[in-house]
């Protein structure tokens, strides 16, 4: 569960913007995307693989 301390005074727009933060950093609504089609684990292993070597590259190209 999410909890956001609100201060005595404090704006609700600065308290509401706290809590989507927090909510998404936990990934939750990431998750649900993901589980509403099932992915093949070769489709998934091959995105991970994607991802990373764009990652490499951009680290790559840092240096």
């Amino acid at each position: 569960m999410i909890i956001v301390p609100v201060k005595e005074g404090e704006n609700i727009e600065r308290a509401l913007k706290k809590f989507k933060r927090k909510f998404e950093k936990t990934g939750i609504m990431k998750e649900l995307r993901a589980r509403q089609a099932f992915t093949k684990p070769s489709v998934r292993r091959r995105e991970e693989v994607k991802k990373a070597i764009y990652i490499q590259q951009l680290q790559q190209k840092e240096e």
